[in-house]
């Protein structure tokens, strides 16, 4: 009888014990960004693109880091991801860019595609002729503008800029630091041409008028507006990079509250990032349309 007692004793432990087991997730939390993320459901993004984190796992004073799309969240606005295995991202169709290969968010994509169409109607053609670019990609823009390989605007070498806060600080006039490029976020498209004389006049204007008339229907604003109109920092105007904003706005300010200069780091020039200022200046010096 007592064997018996103990067996029972032994069963209900056992039961107990299963019932109070967390469960273990299947997929990292993307809340970070679900109030303009209804369409991205959590079951989309494939489990081996996917961090997990058990609570069971964790010491009682430690809290899980916070993830975007399975992606640490630093390590996601820094573009340290490759989009091509993510599940947020989509492959680009070939038919709306001007090459193959690029990536953007699937919200990102799927309101190009409608903003395409209402500017099909209205004569306008557009084309995507950049998009994501992550952190290994944006590094190698920034070396080959950093060594001289690639020409800066006006054809300067910045290899030739001894002061190497003067050469980053040339360089970033168009083109940004590796980890600090919203291109790394899949919400950020350029837009037919890298020429802001060819926005200014005749086809050009015509596709810059209706985009900034509307563009923003869509939940597209251009990012670097001009300077003095906008009363910012940074980048030098661009008429042709433009930001999906019901993203990227919540990237903008968890870029605003966790991200600093020492994050930048591992490219030539890189220890120029805290003297310049480049989060504020340049990550957050940005039309105050693309985030309030």
């Amino acid at each position: 009888m007592i064997w018996k007692f103990c067996f029972l004793i032994i069963g209900l432990w056992s039961c107990r014990e299963s019932s109070f087991q967390h469960p273990v997730s299947e997929t990292a939390s993307v809340d970070a960004l679900t109030t303009n993320e209804q369409s991205i459901k959590k079951d989309a993004i494939p489990l081996n693109n996917v961090t997990t984190i058990e609570k069971d796992t964790l010491k009682s004073n430690e809290v899980a880091p916070k993830r975007i799309c399975g992606v640490l969240e630093m390590d996601y606005i820094m573009g340290k991801f490759d989009p091509a295995k993510n599940g947020c991202f989509e492959l680009v169709p070939a038919s709306l860019a001007d090459k193959s290969g690029l990536f953007l968010r699937k919200e990102t994509l799927s309101a190009f595609k409608e903003m395409l169409e209402a500017a099909k109607k209205d004569g306008i053609n557009l084309r995507i002729i950049s998009a994501t670019r992550n952190f290994e990609y944006q590094k190698g823009i920034w070396e080959r503008k950093w060594s001289g390989q690639t020409k800066l605007e006006g054809n300067i070498n910045a290899s030739k800029i001894s002061n190497k806060k003067a050469r980053a600080e040339k360089i970033m006039r168009y083109s940004a630091m590796p980890g600090a490029s919203r291109h790394h976020w899949g919400t950020d498209i350029d837009i037919n041409e890298l020429n802001n004389k060819w926005f200014e006049s005749g086809t050009g204007k015509k596709v810059y008028d209706w985009l900034q008339t509307k563009g923003k229907e869509f939940g597209f604003y251009q990012v670097y507006t001009s300077k003095a109109a906008d009363n910012r920092a940074g980048y030098e105007e661009e008429k042709w990079h433009y930001t999906y904003k019901p993203v990227s706005a919540k990237l903008t300010n968890i870029a605003r509250e966790t991200m600093h200069d020492e994050h930048l780091s591992n490219f030539s020039g890189s220890e120029q990032a805290k003297q310049i200022s480049v989060v504020q200046k340049y990550v957050l010096g940005i039309s105050e349309a693309c985030w309030k």
